[in-house]
């Protein structure tokens, strides 16, 4: 249910939207069409998001939405005030304890989507992520960022 009704409602009213009428047979044949679009399209993602903790995705979304505004005034204030001697970009291995796979997804969009930082890789067998970030100062900063602040609530989330 966590999946299906808001998707649905959402083309529901992206049809009505994109028909530009609110005619009751538009209603109709866009929830129609909707709800049957979702139904197929759950039978292709071979795992479901079951998420723990829904609010706590507000909480997440806070964190995230404060730490993109913090990184990119740090990465605009390093290309405005650029002198190549000032950073040095780096790697920092971070071993991780999320395994569902949408928590996992949901930090590689955190971090990719996080100016400065560029999630690398992550080993299948012990789940170790290769964080590549532009001004690395300190790697335990960054552990604990990641650990922290987003693991911790991925964790609680999702497992």
């Amino acid at each position: 249910m966590f999946f299906w009704i808001p998707m649905t409602a959402l083309l529901t009213l992206i049809w009505l939207l994109l028909a530009n009428s609110i005619s009751l047979g538009q209603f109709l044949l866009g929830f129609i069409a909707s709800f049957v679009l979702v139904l197929l399209s759950l039978r292709m993602r071979p795992d479901l998001a079951y998420p723990r903790r829904v609010w706590l995705m507000l909480v997440l979304a806070y964190r995230f939405t404060i730490d993109i505004i913090k990184s990119n005034l740090a990465v605009a204030k390093l290309i405005l005030q650029w002198r190549r001697k000032d950073f040095t970009s780096g790697y920092v291995y971070i071993p991780l304890e999320v395994r569902d796979p949408h928590a996992l997804a949901f930090l590689a969009c955190i971090i990719t989507y996080t100016p400065g930082t560029v999630w690398s890789g992550l080993t299948e067998k012990d789940y170790i992520l290769r964080l590549h970030v532009l001004d690395l100062k300190e790697e335990a900063e960054w552990f604990d960022i990641i650990k922290n602040r987003y693991e911790k609530l991925l964790l609680e989330i999702f497992e």
